[in-house]
């Protein structure tokens, strides 16, 4: 299920009222009926089921044997747990996601060397959400092997925190220390975090449905006639792409943490205004947050992280990069934008200037300094180089995109006109004015005016946007981009 769908609009408030005023008595029934909703919201293919309450059911009971042994003295036993259940996941990972396109990669290889060798390839659908399940269940037995928690001993409780609906399939992802214990807790219905949880979720479907599926129409005009097209059209595509990925990624991040509010979970932010980053560490920083730090507990800081030699150093930022862009997909060109994060990423590290701008932005300031502002088109302009290989179908095409962009070609034919997107770019830089704004607060529509008549009209104007905008979508493929990770 969408969240930009008509179902999802007809599902969220059924499932609110039956969760507060049906199962709200009672704290047992409350998780059970969350289990049920989120294999519900997730089941449009009811065999992906299976393959969740396998990775829950493994890594649940993989936890508790991990911690028996570890109580019995049995530290060996327990690391014989802990690795089989870090290698079942990935197994299942790598063979849903991974293994045709090794298989193929192998195979073209062998056949530029003139050996002629058929690795059969699997006829299977990617199951959405995979990557970000399984990350969220691996964090868990990996955290009871180092003994940062305790195992729960609830199945049903550990069930939820798995498949929780609103962040089953794109994010956050979630630590077993900050979500699971909010389902071993009464929870009361809260108002005013409500009524937040609302204004966050508007948020997101404007910058989805507004921002990232309009934006998606330029730059994919834009990236079907790369070679069509002249400079002016390309670099507008890559602009809108730019917007594209980050209003769908954000958009979806801000529904999922605001619908979580309308059943009184806390989810961690996924996003803090990441293109007013002023180098590439705080973009860091600032994009996809949860996975980021992944990746920083369970891969760099293993590896030694920055305090190891400075050639060590480099090599761990090359790991956590490359696993980052193959933690996408399977597909070459988010091989060479990890890689190239990681380029641009080691010279903030062996000059320590990685952790420059740490304090944030000044919350008195109206406007960004001068300075501010230049390192910030600075880094926009080599996010967006990155953004332009992410989107690529080959790196023969995103190579081709970024050497015509930069050609300086006149335009023969013009497929991306700035004036027919000139309204898309104004409510960009709009939106980029509210998330400035807003900047110091949890999320970007946050802070809105105390005047309760304009307030109404802000959301009146928003909702009528958001709801045009399906319409004129509605036939258009408007699948969150990160639901194919």
């Amino acid at each position: 299920m969408l969240f930009n769908s008509l179902e999802f609009i007809v599902f969220l408030p059924i499932v609110f009222i039956l969760y507060w005023y049906v199962f709200g008595r009672s704290l047992k029934f409350q998780n059970i009926f969350i289990v049920v909703v989120s294999y519900v919201f997730y089941g449009w293919d009811w065999r992906f089921l299976f393959l969740i309450a396998f990775t829950t059911g493994c890594s649940y009971l993989n936890a508790l044997a991990i911690r028996q042994n570890l109580d019995k003295g049995k530290y060996n036993v327990a690391k014989t747990f802990s690795i089989c259940n870090v290698v079942i996941n990935f197994a299942i990972l790598g063979l849903f996601k991974y293994y045709n396109f090794f298989a193929e990669s192998l195979r073209e290889l062998l056949k530029r060397l003139n050996y002629q060798l058929d690795y059969p390839t699997l006829n299977i659908i990617l199951p959405v959400g995979i990557s970000f399940y399984t990350f969220q269940a691996l964090s868990y037995t990996i955290d009871v092997y180092k003994r940062k928690m305790e195992p729960t001993r609830d199945p049903v409780a550990f069930f939820a925190f798995v498949s929780f609906f609103p962040q089953l399939v794109a994010g956050p992802i979630e630590r077993a220390t900050n979500l699971l214990p909010q389902f071993k807790k009464e929870r009361h219905f809260d108002y005013n975090n409500a009524v937040d949880g609302c204004r966050q979720m508007l948020w997101g479907f404007f910058k989805k449905v507004v921002i990232a599926d309009n934006c998606a129409y330029y730059a994919n005009i834009a990236f079907d006639n790369h070679n069509e097209v002249g400079s002016a059209s390309l670099l507008l595509g890559a602009i809108f792409f730019t917007f594209q990925i980050y209003g769908d990624f954000s958009g979806y991040s801000s529904i999922a943490i605001g619908c979580a509010k309308l059943f009184g979970i806390k989810l961690q932010a996924n996003f803090r205004v990441p293109y007013f980053s002023r180098d590439i560490a705080e973009f860091w920083k600032r994009w996809h947050i949860s996975l980021n730090k992944w990746f920083v507990d369970y891969v760099y800081i293993p590896l030694g992280g920055s305090r190891v030699s400075k050639l060590k150093v480099v090599r761990n930022i090359f790991v956590v990069f490359l696993l980052s862009g193959l933690w996408h997909g399977a597909n070459w060109t988010y091989v060479g934008w990890g890689l190239y994060h990681a380029c641009l990423f080691i010279p903030l590290i062996l000059f320590n200037r990685n952790h420059k701008h740490q304090g944030g932005f000044p919350e008195n300031n109206i406007f960004p300094r001068v300075g501010d502002l230049c390192n910030m088109l600075i880094t926009f302009v080599l996010v967006m180089i990155g953004w332009i290989i992410f989107r690529a179908t080959s790196m023969t095409q995103a190579v081709e995109y970024i050497v015509r962009m930069f050609s300086m070609e006149r335009q023969t034919s013009v497929f991306v006109s700035f004036r027919a997107s000139l309204w898309l770019i104004e409510v960009i830089m709009l939106s980029l004015c509210v998330e400035w704004w807003n900047r110091s607060y949890e999320h970007g529509f946050k802070k809105v005016v105390s005047n309760k008549y304009i307030r109404t009209f802000v959301y009146f104007i928003l909702t009528a946007s958001i709801f045009y905008s399906y319409m004129l979508s509605i036939e258009e493929d408007s699948t969150f981009i990160y639901f194919q990770f």
